[in-house]
């Protein structure tokens, strides 16, 4: 069977015959050779070899155009390339001429050289904005803060994390959940007060509002009316306080069990204490229980952040950044505009987003009174 080449010689030859027969000059019509006897004919002159490009020679003696040579077609991407400014033609190797990639080009410097500017650089545009910076926290304590911050990483991850997981398999989520409002319901008196300090008589009222109604129509707080009745929960504390009075930057600090802080926010811890609803209990064997019921259940709502702390590279760098910059908002947001407070999203008040162990969890300072 003839292949590609060969049918590619034979097609002018056929054409050439076909038409000296018409024309009358050249072979008769009837001494015409058959197709096998011009295959063969063919074969016989130029006989190459099976799956050869022809010759420049056989080309020419066939009308056949021959295949391009290489290095005829890197020169032609050479040409193209300096044509174009490219430094890095198809050969590999820069042109002749041109700089390497990333440097001006023989056009861009004689334009300056000629207008007189500087030679643009598209990576330092001096129009462009300066790069977005990110705040970076307030850490001078960060060699004792992380020792501290791994000690309570290992009391979480041996005892907290496995309490919350085995409160999670026993307990039935509505449970869980009419838990977690009744906690939450009980701070409530102390946003309530800081909401006032603030300066912010509408979200004092809302906060003291939730207490009342929640406290009594949902059964002391295990069931949320309030919330179906559109008052909006946020949280505030004497930390955030003394922020929006003034003490708007404060050092890091991770207390021990208490997790991230800051100096001005372990001072709000001592200052929302007496306000405390859980500390007026007198009988410790209650108090205690319901401590330790309330820290399992702030572990629960951790679970949402735990595939975020696994990834990072640095957990905590992750976490300090990530408390300080909230921090940061929640108080600047206060300060600027204490009249459009309900135009901001509730999850900037609410403790959910990042939840830190309550004041409630405090222990009773020996020697302090408590009610009998």
């Amino acid at each position: 069977m003839a292949t590609p080449s060969q049918i590619r010689l034979i097609a002018p030859l056929l054409a050439a015959a076909v038409l000296s027969a018409c024309a009358g000059t050249g072979t008769p019509r009837d001494r015409v050779p058959p197709p096998s006897a011009a295959i063969d004919d063919a074969e016989t002159r130029v006989s190459p070899a099976p799956g050869d490009v022809p010759t420049v020679a056989d080309a020419e003696g066939a009308d056949v155009p021959a295949a391009p040579d290489t290095g005829e077609v890197i020169a032609a991407f050479d040409e193209a390339a300096r044509v174009a400014g490219d430094a890095t033609p198809a050969g590999g190797t820069p042109v002749d001429g041109l700089p390497a990639n990333g440097t001006p080009t023989e056009a861009e410097l004689d334009y300056a050289a000629l207008y007189g500017e500087p030679v643009y650089d598209p990576v330092a545009d001096p129009t462009l904005p300066d790069a977005a910076q990110m705040p970076r926290s307030y850490d001078p304590w960060e060699p004792l803060n992380r020792r501290v911050f791994a000690f309570n990483s290992a009391i979480d991850r041996g005892i907290a994390t496995p309490l919350a997981r085995a409160y999670v398999a026993v307990v039935p989520r509505p449970v869980r959940l009419g838990v977690g409002n009744f906690f939450s319901n009980l701070g409530q008196p102390v946003s309530a007060v800081n909401a006032l300090l603030q300066g912010r008589p509408k979200a004092a009222g809302q906060s003291l509002g939730r207490f009342l109604i929640n406290s009594t129509l949902g059964i002391g707080g295990i069931f949320d009316p309030a919330s179906d009745a559109d008052i909006p929960h946020r949280d505030a504390d004497f930390g955030q306080t003394l922020g929006v009075w003034g003490w708007r930057n404060s050092r890091y600090v991770e207390l021990p069990l208490f997790g991230p802080r800051t100096l001005r926010d372990g001072f709000g811890l001592v200052g929302d204490a007496p306000l405390s609803p859980m500390r007026q209990i007198g009988d410790d064997t209650v108090r205690f229980g319901l401590q330790g019921l309330q820290l399992v259940d702030l572990r629960t709502r951790l679970f949402a952040l735990d595939s975020m702390r696994l990834g990072a590279t640095d957990e905590y760098a992750l976490i300090r950044d990530a408390w300080m910059q909230r921090r940061a908002y929640q108080i600047e947001s206060v300060r600027r505009s204490r009249d459009e407070q309900d135009d901001l999203p509730d999850y900037l008040y609410e403790d959910d987003a990042m939840p830190t162990v309550p004041v409630d969890v405090m222990p009773v300072i020996p020697g302090v009174p408590t009610p009998p």
